[in-house]
């Protein structure tokens, strides 16, 4: 994520919801929500939506640009340069990095020598960076009460990553509202959230997107090839399908290393079942082809559909042959769960530093027995 994401363009469904709230800033009483929450499966636009109306709240001329932040006023100006006084995120590796101090951090890292033991204690810190804890929460306590300041942001992303102590220290602030001080809490899932910080948020409704709107927006970014091959309407309501009604994510599947491979991924399964390929063979091709991550991907979506075929329901791809296949053999209940529970595994030791040549030799293996 850059700093272009405040001033990026408004995504086409959630226009009316951007007219009501900045309706209320902008007439009287001119108030907004003490704390709003923007919850719902990734690739809705809700990290989109949040950071574009902070930008627009902070910005200093919005009572002339009711469509979005001007871009040119000091505080945009704050914005793109990551400094700004009035805004607060949590944790901290979600806030929006200009293009400048992006380079910097990538010059800083390629150049830098990496051992095994640091590049497993920086995957250790990745997982822990998400994490917000009590001493965070706390930390915001002097911004957020120091008054007399102007508006003020506080923005808690991955907000179900908050320990039940830090859930409990931010009920505080929520139970006590302040003047000017907003909250924005986003979450990919909002039922991990405690049912006491749900009742004092309320909730953007970022999720509902008329499938008319989906499919064109879609069909607009991808344009009219996707990988040089041409992209129908049919392809279009697969991909939206697939990514449960979600339009960035259906761009961002149909644009994976990985999604056109699916029917090369079934072709292998069934040759490493049939016994007409070794897992070893088979290993050695794929690493060739994917990074163990896309290849996990990958896999999680083929067997997701094909829990929906053994399950008597339509495959939900329709331009390669799984139904045909599955007509032949289908894995039982008990094999596709231990299938699954492999990928975690594998999942786990990637984070632990296991080299991939084993990882994918492993999988292949279990994949024989699928």
């Amino acid at each position: 994520m850059t700093d272009s994401i405040y001033f990026a363009p408004l995504l086409p469904w959630q226009q009316a919801l951007w007219t009501q709230l900045t309706s209320r800033v902008l007439s009287p009483p001119h108030n907004l929500p003490h704390a709003l929450l923007a919850a719902g499966m990734q690739g809705m636009g809700k990290r989109a939506f949040v950071w574009r109306l902070v930008a627009w709240l902070l910005c200093r001329e919005h009572d002339q640009h009711p469509l979005g932040a001007c871009g040119g006023c000091q505080s945009c100006q704050w914005l793109r340069s990551g400094t700004h006084p009035s805004l607060q995120v949590l944790p901290i590796t979600s806030m929006p990095v200009s293009a400048e101090s992006r380079e910097i951090n990538e010059a800083s890292s390629s150049t830098a020598k990496k051992t095994k033991a640091d590049t497993k204690s920086a995957k250790a810190t990745s997982n822990a960076a998400l994490t917000i804890k009590v001493d965070d929460i706390r930390a915001l306590q002097p911004f957020i009460y120091q008054g007399g300041q102007g508006m003020r942001i506080c923005v808690l992303d991955h907000a179900e990553k908050m320990t039940i102590a830090a859930a409990n220290a931010l009920l505080k602030t929520l139970e006590e509202p302040q003047a000017q001080v907003h909250l924005f809490l986003i979450s990919d899932m909002p039922a991990k959230l405690l049912p006491t910080i749900k009742s004092r948020v309320q909730q953007l409704p970022l999720q509902t997107i008329v499938s008319s709107m989906a499919n064109d927006y879609v069909a607009h970014e991808l344009g009219s090839t996707i990988n040089r091959e041409v992209v129908s309407p049919i392809q279009i309501a697969q991909l939206l399908q697939l990514a449960n009604g979600a339009p960035l994510a259906a761009i961002d599947l149909a644009k994976a290393a990985w999604y056109s491979k699916r029917s090369l991924w079934l072709t292998t399964w069934q040759a490493l079942r049939s016994g007409k390929r070794s897992s070893t063979a088979a290993s050695d091709y794929w690493q060739a082809e994917l990074s163990l991550p896309d290849f996990l991907k990958l896999t999680e979506l083929m067997l997701i559909d094909i829990r929906r075929v053994c399950l008597g329901l339509d495959s939900s791809h329709k331009d390669i042959a799984l139904s045909a296949a599955l007509e032949k053999y289908q894995p039982t209940d008990s094999a596709l769960e231990a299938l699954v529970s492999q990928l975690q595994q594998t999942k786990t030791a990637l984070q632990q530093n296991v080299q991939e040549k084993f990882a994918y030799d492993k999988l292949m293996q279990d994949l024989a027995y699928l």
